[in-house]
């Protein structure tokens, strides 16, 4: 845990007491903050109390004496409107703040030269900060990985030299971040996301600005018309900036051509990785994750021999694009959290023959806006609520069955698969749906899906499993 030392002796409020906020409840403890917290479920409020953090409804304290208020990210800060605990702290003139900055005050008071790295942008986020924190930890670096991937940031451990973080940041965790100023900052991609919560998606661009000019070096992914504005923008300011692209060559930075990685600079370039045979880095999607990545781990100080060596033995993101068994000429890749058809399409872009694995509880738009994949479809296997409706939209475009179970289809799946003599295939999982009709979330889905995996006989599993 890292204590919030440069608040202590200080009146701090906090609202939210889910995950991140319970353990930012306790870090504000630990480090002798006077803390006040509250949330709108009473669960979360018992169970804050029975961790011995002091609770109070944040209606009937005195807010003339309060130093910082601190909000979880998932409450609503401005849209559609701010939660009732942000009115009460901006009547009273108190500053607000989340988990995020609270970090970024004490790596600044205790070790300022600690390397870190934020990443943030639409898509992509995941992979790019679970790639960068592998390459780090491969290299014998000591790191730390948290923040939006699903460790809360003050759970690691304390601010050192020689320490190295990568947190992953929301547009909820950047907005609560005032002073966020990032070794190598990185900004991936903007497309409409989160509306709800922002308002337009001029505000919505401009709060994940913040993370990239805030940055000794901002690394910034320049393939759509907000983030290549956003580049030209922070550079004329004064910042340092790396730009990188997976769909066009760059006379500086780091760009992706013929599945190399080239670092271009003055109009000249040369090949700094080759991802051609990595297939958990497989994707003009992934292309840009790890041109990105390479860039931050350059701006902290590694070596291209020590990024390659990390690139080539990244085990990939769990549940997303993963190849967990291989069997002969067919790899079987747990791609879970793929929930929507955009999510999947990435997955279906990676691999030339493909035993598909679809179908959950469906969203809006179903997979139609897949069809231009569907050529690269050897057959599908329905399971779950969306089974019929997916049936219908492949129609006679790709040959399917209802499988109706996750267990059938892999068995299937795996039968026809092997039997394909067409080359290398895919058993590919990637739902392009919720799983709530079967599973309770998309990771018990995705660990389903790799126990079937290793239920085939004769595949070799390229991940750990559970017995």
């Amino acid at each position: 845990m890292i204590p919030v030392t440069t608040l202590r002796n200080r009146n701090v409020a906090l609202f939210g007491l889910g995950g991140s906020g319970l353990a930012t409840a306790q870090a504000l403890v630990e480090g002798g903050a006077n803390v006040t917290a509250w949330d709108d479920n009473p669960d979360s409020v018992a169970k804050a109390a029975a961790a011995g953090i002091p609770t109070a409804d944040l209606h009937q304290i005195d807010w003339s004496g309060i130093s910082s208020f601190v909000l979880s990210p998932g409450v609503p800060l401005t849209h559609p409107k701010p939660h009732w605990s942000v009115d009460l702290a901006r009547a009273a003139g108190v500053e607000i703040v989340g988990d995020v900055e609270l970090f970024v005050r004490e790596r600044r008071a205790h070790a300022p030269d600690s390397p870190f790295i934020a990443i943030t942008g639409t898509n992509g986020k995941s992979t790019t900060t679970a790639l960068i924190a592998h390459v780090l930890k491969a290299s014998g670096r000591d790191t730390q990985l948290g923040g939006n991937i699903g460790t809360a940031v003050l759970t690691l451990d304390p601010p050192k030299a020689g320490r190295f973080y990568v947190v992953e940041c929301s547009s909820y965790q950047i907005d609560l971040s005032p002073t966020i100023d990032p070794t190598a900052g990185i900004l991936l991609n903007l497309t409409p996301d989160h509306l709800d919560r922002h308002g337009t998606m001029q505000h919505y661009a401009d709060i994940k600005e913040r993370l990239v000019a805030g940055s000794d070096t901002a690394i910034v992914a320049v393939d759509d018309s907000f983030t290549a504005l956003i580049a030209d923008r922070i550079e004329r300011s004064g910042t340092k900036v790396v730009r990188v692209s997976r769909r066009q060559p760059l006379a500086d930075g780091l760009y992706a051509e013929g599945g190399h990685i080239l670092l271009a600079h003055g109009g000249t370039s040369r090949p700094i990785a080759d991802l051609s045979d990595i297939q958990t880095l497989r994707g003009g999607h992934n292309a840009q994750n790890a041109a990105a990545a390479i860039a931050a781990c350059l701006a902290v100080g590694l070596s291209e021999d020590e990024i390659r060596r990390g690139l080539a033995s990244f085990p990939g993101l769990k549940h997303r694009m993963q190849p967990v068994g291989r069997k002969g000429h067919v790899v079987f890749v747990n791609d879970s959290k793929a929930t929507n058809a955009d999510a999947a399409a990435p997955a279906l872009s990676s691999y030339d023959r493909i035993y598909w694995i679809a179908g959950g509880l469906p969203k809006e738009g179903g997979i139609t806006s897949l069809s231009g994949f569907f050529p690269k479809i050897a057959k599908a296997y329905l399971i779950g609520e969306a089974a019929a409706a997916f049936a219908a939209t492949l129609g006679e475009q790709v040959p399917y069955e209802i499988s109706s179970t996750l267990e059938r289809a892999v068995a299937h799946a795996a039968t026809d698969a092997a039997g394909d003599a067409r080359g290398p295939v895919a058993v590919l999982l990637s739902p392009a749906c919720a799983s709530f009709d079967q599973y309770k979330n998309f990771e018990i889905r995705g660990d389903a899906f790799v126990g079937h995996v290793a239920a085939v006989a004769g595949v070799e599993m390229l991940i750990e499993t559970n017995g």
